[in-house]
């Protein structure tokens, strides 16, 4: 008898034995997240956790290039200019799937070859287990179109050793997989070749733990081990002004990779560079659940203001010119007072995640 097999237009389902598998089917925009995949995919993700026959989700995609390169920020500016409450529905719901793919009580495994950049980080790093293909890259690039690292990323950053989160966060720049298995960011680096062996491992319901281990290499140090040292002394300065001085004073052989780094924070939204460091730093006191709820809460609070994130899509996505026009266009021109907007309370319109128990006890 043949396996269920159940597709959409951009997310495709299948069953195979005990394993399901969903596959993100948009090559053409790079698995970029829209509505419909995430209200489709939290879905799916309810039916497999209530489904007995279902052991292990898998996660993969139909493009070469990448898993997912984020959410479809062009829709998401599109709500929110005819309706700004739909445009913050669109937040609310992807936090409400990131905090329901924590709590998901089964394996999942995201098979993840090509780049992975926000809100594909938000389906696949909470996963029990994370397997970086030979073209994995990483990355949360969201203050080059003015907006921060969400999907609960403030969370994972914060904890990354070194600094090396904030380091991530605010320039936005990627790493490979030999650097994501060093911080913990991926728990595996298998090559793509293995995909299907590691899913007909899982749809024969075997352990999960062997059939990935037996197939991990080790990739060496990553790109990033020459220069933690210094990352961690420019990144753990209390203030991004503080961060690009440090940058700036580099001298020696690691000066044109600081120059480097200086060139790339001043291309980004010095509004959203300090609301990035603010955040990273007050979640390393948060758990997931309080961070995805803060994540809400300035996410509201930057559609309202209709101010860099909007510009930021302009320039990148809709206009393609490369000149966002910041506002501040300098860091320090970003007060405390300013920048205190962007954390207040919503009030009445705070988003509430149920509890890790609750989301248990949802599911039965």
């Amino acid at each position: 008898m043949a396996e269920p097999t159940l597709e959409t237009e951009t997310l495709k389902l299948e069953m195979r034995g005990s394993a399901a598998i969903v596959t993100l089917a948009r090559p053409k925009a790079l698995n970029a997240l829209t509505v419909d995949m995430r209200l489709g995919l939290s879905a799916h993700l309810w039916s497999f956790a209530r489904d007995p026959q279902v052991y292990a989700v898998v996660m993969l995609s139909e493009s070469p290039r990448a898993f997912s390169a984020g959410s479809d920020v062009r829709e998401v500016i599109g709500h929110a200019r005819t309706d700004l409450a739909a445009g913050r529905k669109t937040f609310a719901d992807e936090y409400a799937l990131n905090w329901q793919c924590e709590c998901f009580s089964k394996p999942t495994v995201p098979l993840i070859n090509g780049m992975v950049m926000g809100g594909g980080v938000g389906i696949s790093q909470y996963g029990t287990h994370r397997v970086a293909g030979e073209n994995y890259s990483f990355a949360m690039p969201e203050t080059a179109i003015g907006l921060f690292p969400d999907i609960g990323a403030a969370h994972v950053l914060a904890r990354l050793p070194g600094h090396v989160g904030q380091y991530l966060g605010l320039t936005g720049r990627s790493i490979g997989r030999a650097d994501a298995y060093a911080l913990g960011l991926v728990t595996h680096c298998i090559n793509s070749e293995h995909f299907d062996a590691i899913i007909a491992d899982l749809a024969d319901t075997w352990p999960v733990d062997p059939a990935l281990d037996n197939r991990h290499r080790d990739c060496g140090p990553g790109n990033l081990a020459p220069y933690r040292a210094l990352i961690e002394r420019c990144f753990s300065a209390g203030r991004v002004e503080e961060i690009v001085a440090r940058l700036a004073a580099v001298t020696g052989e690691q000066q044109a990779w600081a120059q480097g780094v200086v060139a790339d924070l001043t291309k980004r939204s010095p509004l959203a560079l300090k609301i990035t460091h603010r955040h990273i730093r007050e979640a390393a006191a948060l758990d997931l659940r309080q961070t995805l709820q803060q994540d809400y809460r300035i996410a509201a609070h930057i559609l309202a203001a209709n101010g860099d994130f909007y510009e930021g899509v302009r320039a990148a996505i809709v206009d393609k010119d490369g000149a966002p026009k910041w506002q501040p266009s300098r860091l320090e021109d970003v007060t405390d007072a300013m920048l205190d907007r962007y954390f207040v309370t919503l009030g009445d319109g705070e988003l509430v995640l149920p509890t890790r128990e609750n989301m248990q006890e949802a599911r039965a």
